[in-house]
């Protein structure tokens, strides 16, 4: 059902509330909080007209010297631009001055903040009730309030200057004579109002996508129009769709686009050959996860006669078939990455290309950009080339058949394989000497029927065959950008597109300092990087095995920035490499396609392309991989609490993981499952929230919860459409 207090579509007609004499402020005050009081009037109001006796009834003035003073104040006020003075005596807030423009965002906690444009450092806190009718998302004018020192600045919505997104997947309430589309409330705090002849066919309990068509002042609601019918709540169809459709993603690919993919030819003609270097006669092999379809990376490795290696590093060449300006191209600029639900791919390019054209499929020619290497048995590269190749792949092995490969030293293609395990382990070796992070988080992965029913929950873990494949990537990587950026002083870098992440922030690194100190560990903060990500790994390092590792490692992550792609090249922090691109996935990713463009233009002498519009490509590509990996997140949420529907009433071990005002959240051990335990629901006593030491406290038997503590929990309930389980607390351990 909707929200109740949601669904009256207007307010009632405001009725002032008549003040009492005795309710009036009748003592003296001084011309300050005299001044304090006119202000917060019209920040309340921002437009509303009042005459200088309308001002003095609401603030609470009485007698005629201060009557005078408040109109010195009001005039004084209208000098500063501060008020506007419409017509002769009466003052109205002026809105176009004392304001910011930004875009709003729901943070931890469900607070609404307004980011500036101008000092996006600056955030503004607003109210639900100073919303104004404006949605997360949206970018918008606001009114700041005069600011008390030391408390967050806070503000009031005046304007909806450009609406983030207009339309909402929600779970239909269908009555009678009308219905509502009652929406995830992190994004819209009111439900939507459906009139009965714009549902298309919506049955009450039915997921679907609605347009906001007017939302009038008067109103509470929203008003909307049913634009699609998903389906019935809870079938796994409808709950991926609504999931894609809900951070603005597709879930289809366009019938066109894969019309047109279809008429590309397959064949290599004998003419494209002879441009490119040939590597058909070269060893070669993929290592991709068991059920990927898209190889779009082959290794080849083979002895020179001068004893050293030739490790070839081959990447799908994309470019060749998709073209700048044609539909396919435009259809993957917009979508700009993959996305991978837990039970799908929703693919950046057809399945013509992704899957066959361009994927490096055993035992068939394909075309390749290549980054050719000549290593010693140190590892060391001593000469490389990047080039056009056509190869042809001997072997397709999965990372658990590559494993046993390394782990028995017998197996097809077990020479190959062991001298690339060799060169990748002193590869990664050199990387963590120079100061990068070892950020290896366990992911969750589950095992589903053919129906998307989640049956277990496993976690995939990174062993040496993933990091074969991970230390040649890296090398490819930084060997193109620094092919490009890397230039002598006298000589200007042509634009190209960066894979950067910027050194953490220092109030962060110190908060993470601080927190870890709780467990008796100790983080350097300051001095040299590399002295700063040594102590971060070994922090993480100390941590493996411990009950409080996924916490920290969790914690460590979100005290870092977040990479991101720039032309604007500041480095790569947590690889701790000084020039970092992608170049070595173009199936699923747009920003390596750019990268093949940009070298196929600069190695024919080209000239630097402009600045200002790669850098709006990467601000896209960089936007749509966030969303890309909200999805993801949010698809792994509700497996795991489909996972634990039938689990309702049996107890788990876990850990405390986060604790905010309003409860306690808890990750399961057995499944890494993450559901809370409402405050209002610890009877034992009256907890309150220390957010400095991240704990609750009791206050009369002082017992504490804090991140990290052991406890006993029991699956209270699971609400699949939140996506959210409710725990109770049976020990702490």
């Amino acid at each position: 059902m909707a929200k109740s207090n949601k669904k009256s579509r207007a307010s009632l007609p405001h009725k002032r509330k008549q003040k009492t004499k005795s309710s009036i402020v009748e003592a003296r005050i001084t011309k300050q909080e005299m001044l304090d009081r006119t202000v917060k009037l019209f920040e309340k109001n921002p437009s509303q007209t009042y005459n200088y006796k309308q001002v003095a009834y609401e603030i609470g003035v009485t007698s005629m010297l201060q009557k005078r003073q408040l109109v010195q104040i009001l005039e004084a006020l209208v000098l500063q631009d501060y008020l506007k003075e419409p017509a002769n005596g009466k003052y109205r807030l002026d809105n176009t001055s004392g304001s910011v423009i930004g875009k709003l965002e729901r943070r931890t906690g469900g607070k609404i903040f307004l980011v500036q444009e101008d000092d996006p450092s600056k955030d503004v806190f607003i109210m639900d009730k100073y919303l104004n009718r404006a949605i997360v998302g949206d970018i918008v004018r606001v009114r700041l309030f005069a600011g008390r020192k030391g408390q967050i600045q806070e503000g009031q919505v005046l304007e909806v200057l450009q609406r983030g997104h207009d339309t909402f997947v929600g779970k239909l309430d269908v009555k009678e004579n009308y219905a509502f589309l009652q929406v995830d409330d992190r994004l819209l705090t009111n439900d939507i109002f459906i009139p009965v002849d714009k549902l298309k066919g919506g049955k009450n309990g039915d997921k679907a996508v609605v347009k906001i068509v007017e939302w009038e002042k008067r109103d509470r609601n929203p008003v909307g129009e049913v634009l699609e019918v998903l389906g019935a709540s809870g079938d796994n169809e409808t709950e991926m769709h609504a999931i894609l459709l809900e951070f603005g993603l597709p879930y289809s690919y366009p019938s066109a686009l894969e019309d047109a993919a279809n008429e590309i030819p397959e064949e290599i003609t004998e003419e494209e050959v002879k441009k490119r270097l040939d590597c058909r006669e070269i060893p070669t092999f993929t290592i991709d996860p068991r059920d990927a379809k898209d190889f779009d990376d082959a290794l080849s490795v083979r002895k020179l006669s001068n004893g050293n290696w030739e490790v070839g590093v081959h990447i799908a060449d994309v470019t060749h078939y998709v073209k700048v300006g044609d539909s396919i191209n435009e259809e993957a600029y917009k979508r700009a990455t993959s996305v991978y639900l837990v039970d799908r791919t929703i693919p950046m390019l057809p399945e013509r290309l992704s899957n066959q054209l361009c994927s490096l499929r055993p035992d068939e020619e394909k075309l390749c950009y290549s980054v050719m290497f000549e290593m010693d048995d140190d590892a060391n590269v001593l000469k490389y080339k990047i080039v056009h190749t056509v190869i042809k792949s001997n072997r397709r092995f999965t990372y658990e058949e590559a494993q046993s490969v390394i782990e028995t030293q017998e197996g097809d293609m077990k020479d190959e394989i062991l001298a690339l395990d060799a060169l990748a382990k002193k590869l990664r070796e050199r990387r963590f000497k120079s100061g990068a992070i070892a950020f290896e988080r366990t992911e969750v992965r589950f095992e589903i029927d053919e129906k998307g029913k989640p049956l277990s929950v496993y976690f995939k873990e990174s062993q040496d065959a993933n990091k074969l494949i991970e230390e040649f990537m890296l090398l490819a990587n930084r060997t193109v950008s620094e092919h490009i950026g890397k230039k002598k002083k006298e000589e200007k870098a042509k634009t190209f597109i960066y894979r950067v992440h910027a050194q953490p922030d220092p109030e962060k690194l110190n908060n993470l300092s601080q927190f870890i100190s709780k467990f008796g560990y100790k983080l350097k903060t300051t001095g040299k990087d590399k002295e700063v990500s040594t102590s971060i790994n070994q922090l993480l390092n100390q941590v493996q095995g411990k009950k409080e590792q996924n916490l920290i490692e969790t914690i460590t992550i979100r005290s870092m920035a977040k990479a991101e792609y720039s032309t604007d090249n500041c480095g790569h922090y947590g690889l701790a490499f000084d020039f970092y691109t992608h170049f070595t996935s173009p199936i699923r990713r747009y920003p390596d396609m750019i990268a093949h463009r940009l070298l196929d233009i600069y190695a024919d002498g080209g000239k630097s392309v402009d600045e200002n519009v790669y850098e709006d490509m990467c601000k896209h590509c960089s936007e749509m991989e966030q969303l890309a990996a909200n999805a993801e997140r949010a698809s792994i949420k509700y497996k795991q609490v489909e996972f634990m529907q039938d689990k309702v009433g049996q107890t788990y071990n876990g850990v405390i993981s986060g604790i905010q005002e309003w409860g306690i959240y808890v990750e399961l051990n057995e499944n890494k499952c993450e559901g809370m335990i409402p405050i209002r629901d610890l009877d034992d006593d009256y907890y309150s929230y220390d957010e400095k030491n991240y704990c609750l406290v009791g206050k009369k038997y002082r017992r504490t919860y804090s991140l990290g503590d052991e406890v006993v929990v029991r699956i209270k309930k699971t609400n699949l459409d939140k996506k959210q389980m409710d725990f109770e607390m049976i020990e702490r351990l």
